[in-house]
């Protein structure tokens, strides 16, 4: 199969949406299929006002256009909201192609965060954008019921993956370290809740991968801690398996990423009870979920490592590529009576 994937996000970019798709990328190309990656590069980029971080593709139209023509795809799946999100959708409603698409149900009150957009709104543009989409598909049951409360139907799942071969248990010796170590894996912002992390009163040591708008004032803040910067995904699993524990504070994350990936190699996981978080994490397996992070913390540090990283076994990138194609549909022409008009946007 052809597969046109459209994304508004995409490298040189890290962050956990990019290394999904990636690694269901790698898993369909291993499979026969021929995937194609539309994205930004090259195009003329603007940053938005309360999210200087994102930047989106000025008229992207005609490079969306000329790029789906040419490969001429089986099946289209819109990644991202943006503009070239936008661009795939005009194209695919204007030729009267079915098209799936992804989403997060986090997205509205991420905007009222920034921009105080009411949280109702976000959800009303939400239902807009997707309300043609076959599939669209999410990460999480907690996402699929907020997004079927809210009016966006159609709603599947996809599924987080990672490749748990790369992310694996490893023998480490490092004498230097202060034990326990307490790691930090994500965006340096407040969403993820960083300083939280940064103020656990714990014993040992505490080191954090990642980068955002909060780095250089948590670094001045806080000296003792060790902040290691950003790294590439394939480059992580060394720095995992230094850990005792992986401390994660975010309560607005879908994907909970570095926590399958951290428990991938046998390193409990510390996280809020918060919603979603125990669709990654079986508490007092592997890993321990509390209203008090310290208390996670603690519980974390005592459990089985074997038994973790078979817990997380269960969340491989194949199952996720596998639910991905599952949920795709061939962007075959709908029939005359049924298609959308050209015009509706």
């Amino acid at each position: 199969m052809r597969i046109a994937i459209v994304t508004d996000i995409w490298e040189p970019q890290v962050n956990s949406l990019v290394n999904t798709v990636k690694a269901t990328v790698q898993c369909l190309r291993s499979s026969g299929h021929e995937v194609k990656i539309v994205e930004p590069a090259g195009l003329p980029m603007f940053s938005l006002h309360s999210f200087p971080e994102i930047r989106l593709a000025g008229k992207p139209y005609r490079r969306v256009e000329r790029e789906l023509d040419a490969f001429a795809p089986d099946a289209i799946h819109i990644l991202t909201e943006g503009t070239m999100g936008l661009a795939a959708r005009r194209y695919c409603l204007a030729r009267g192609l079915d098209f799936t698409s992804s989403c997060n149900a986090g997205l509205p009150g991420v905007l009222h965060a920034r921009t105080r957009i009411p949280v109702a709104a976000g959800f009303l543009w939400l239902s807009w954008f997707h309300r043609h989409s076959r599939s669209v598909m999410v990460f999480s049951q907690s996402d699929m019921h907020a997004l079927r409360k809210r009016g966006v139907h159609n709603v599947v799942l996809w599924g987080r993956g990672i490749d748990t071969a790369r992310f694996q248990p490893e023998r480490t010796d490092y004498a230097c370290i202060q034990r326990p170590l307490h790691l930090f894996v994500g965006r340096l912002s407040a969403d993820h809740g960083v300083v939280d992390f940064l103020r656990l009163d714990v014993p040992g040591s505490k080191w954090v991968i990642g980068d955002g708008p909060l780095r250089e004032e948590l670094e001045q803040r806080y000296p003792q801690v060790k902040f290691l910067g950003q790294k590439e995904n394939r480059d992580l699993p060394p720095y995992y398996n230094c850990a005792d524990v992986l401390v994660y504070p975010g309560k607005a994350d879908t994907l909970f990423l570095s926590l399958l990936e951290a428990m991938a190699c046998g390193i409990p996981v510390a996280t809020y009870a918060a919603e979603g978080a125990n669709e990654v994490v079986a508490n007092g397996v592997s890993g321990a979920l509390d209203k008090d992070l310290a208390s996670a913390v603690r519980a974390a540090l005592a459990l089985d490592r074997g038994k973790v990283r078979q817990h997380a076994l269960a969340f491989s990138s194949d199952l996720a590529a596998s639910r991905f194609l599952e949920n795709l549909c061939p962007a075959r022409l709908v029939p005359i009576d049924a298609a959308p008009n050209s015009s509706i946007v």
